[in-house]
């Protein structure tokens, strides 16, 4: 544990990103391969399932410094910090243990999960004794989940390929693939020659989409380029590998089992094939509202009634693995004729197999109709435009082109302190709507106003506080603020039983009182609304 938190500290420390590669290559060809298997696990931004609440961690932590709660809560709201407000209020410790990252993980988090409250507060108090302050603060945050340091992927992949000898490409390949946080797989992904062990399984690293730094004409001749829309879904791959399909999303999630129409469709590509593309929901010959495809996000079985209505294509941009030989390097132009083939071709083998009354389904996908393998793969569409000047007004001057987002009124009705550079100001909103002549929370937001707007709403909560519930102030429901998201979805998990995607304010509506303010009614009407298109 110690080596980790000296990582932990190092990359803390700087923003210079050779310092950062370098600290983490020192601790990669250091470290236990036990350890390193769970530093890379929570570097690569994975985590555990909460061992304990934040109650729990609040209380326990006040009993062993010997402080009210009410004064814990103080100093909570003064640092805005959970996991370094019981750092620093614990008692020093004695102890010169030297525990390992890996023991802590194995014989103490990873019990806590199922064990009862007194054996979590045995565990938890019994570490925190035998760890160092800046220990301490790690271990806060691995058990609370919200270890975060400033260290991109990118540069852990940079680092672990120095250590292994391997181009970073590879590396990146083998992060995206199926391991384990374990002594043998940490062991295995630093290999210099792979075996091929999970090599079925293996995405590649995601290419995604960036602002142009000047106007188009800056890149060139527009014929040198190819122009596709970028429609609103969910980035995927899918692999077809040794009789296996997989479909990973940009998430490095298998979401295969969510959409099966799609895994069947694979079944007509030849093997040692892989897609890039958009995952959309799709009806006749066009793309649904982002909406409807949430439906079908996270579920582990699709009924026949979840197909039939609300149905998915894969939207393929690029082919980047035939017949196992990767791709990537060829020419985009051969790339694109080699994927219209695959597509063609892929279409017209259930066509066949129908005709003869024969076809093929995996072992996981029962149906008694034959795949409909034309309406689940698709190309995606590539533009002809003779000029820039033509493309420009189609797209703007982004390549990633977003509509106009939806908008409402809302009430602010709580706010809680922010973090970072935000620590001591109220920056974290929660924000209503009417309904029945009551406001009912429908959104959190915490972006989209100036510095100067944030004080003064921060003057406001300090003034107007109503009520406190642990670090979050109730205030009087007095100002409205212009609410932008880009869609709205049912939810079971939230009060108002509607959620809204990504929301920030868009503007403060000072000429607006809050009787003023847009209902509840008003947001399921933009729901059913977007269902209609």
């Amino acid at each position: 544990m110690r080596r980790f938190t000296q990582l932990f500290i190092a990359l803390d420390e700087t923003n210079r990103t050779g310092e950062k590669v370098a600290a983490l290559e020192a601790y990669f060809r250091e470290a236990d391969p036990a350890d390193a298997a769970w530093a890379l696990h929570f570097l690569c931004g994975r985590k555990l399932p909460r061992a304990l609440t934040s109650t729990m961690l609040r209380t326990w932590a006040g009993e062993e410094a010997r402080l009210p709660a009410w004064l814990f809560e103080e100093c909570y709201q003064a640092v805005g910090d959970l996991a370094e407000t019981v750092a620093l209020l614990l008692p020093e410790s004695t102890s010169t243990l030297a525990l390992s990252l890996h023991d802590l993980i194995s014989q103490r988090l990873l019990p806590m999960r199922a064990a009862s409250d007194a054996t979590r507060r045995d565990l938890l108090v019994r570490t925190w004794r035998e760890l160092s302050g800046t220990e301490r603060l790690v271990w806060n945050k691995l058990i609370t989940g919200g270890f975060r340091v400033g260290v991109a992927q990118t540069l852990v992949v940079r680092a672990l390929a120095a250590v292994a000898g391997i181009d970073q490409p590879i590396m990146a390949h083998r992060l995206l693939g199926r391991w384990q946080p374990t002594a043998e797989d940490f062991q295995r992904l630093l290999l210099r020659n792979d075996s091929g062990a999970g090599e079925v399984a293996r995405p590649y690293p995601f290419f995604l989409a960036s602002p142009l730094e000047g106007a188009p004409e800056s890149l060139g001749e527009i014929g040198e380029w190819q122009a596709e829309w970028k429609w609103d879904g969910i980035r995927a791959q899918l692999i077809r590998r040794k009789g296996e399909t997989l479909i990973w999303s940009r998430g490095e999630e298998v979401v295969t089992d969510s959409f099966p129409e799609i895994a069947e469709a694979a079944t007509a590509l030849p093997d040692g094939t892989v897609l890039d593309g958009e995952i959309l929901a799709w009806r006749g010959d066009s793309p649904q509202p982002f909406a409807r495809l949430q439906r079908r996000l996270g579920r582990k079985s699709v009924s026949a009634r979840m197909r039939a209505n609300f149905p998915v294509v894969l939207l393929a941009y690029d082919l980047l693995e035939m017949s196992g030989e990767d791709l990537r390097a060829s020419p985009l132009e051969e790339r694109r004729r080699l994927l219209e083939k695959v597509i063609e071709e892929a279409a017209q083998r259930p066509r066949e197999q129908e005709a003869r009354g024969v076809w093929e389904t995996p072992d996981m996908f029962e149906t008694a109709e034959p795949p409909r393998t034309e309406l689940a793969l698709r190309l995606s569409e590539v533009l002809r435009p003779a000029s820039w000047a033509d493309l420009t007004p189609q797209r703007g001057t982004w390549w990633k082109w977003k509509i106009d987002p939806l908008v409402l009124d809302a009430v602010l009705i709580n706010a809680q302190l922010g973090h970072g550079r935000r620590a001591g100001l109220y920056t974290d909103y929660t924000f209503a709507l009417w309904d029945n002549g009551k406001l009912v929370p429908v959104a959190k937001a915490y972006s989209g106003l100036s510095d100067e707007e944030i004080l003064e709403v921060d003057s406001f909560v300090r003034a107007n506080t109503t009520g406190k519930f642990g670090p979050i102030r109730a205030v009087r429901p007095e100002l409205v603020f212009e609410l932008a998201f880009e869609a709205v979805q049912e939810s079971t998990r939230h009060k108002a039983g509607l959620a809204v995607r990504f929301p920030r304010m868009n503007r403060w509506r000072h000429d607006k009182k809050p009787e003023e303010a847009d209902t509840l009614e008003a947001l399921r009407a933009l729901l059913r609304e977007e269902m209609r298109e």
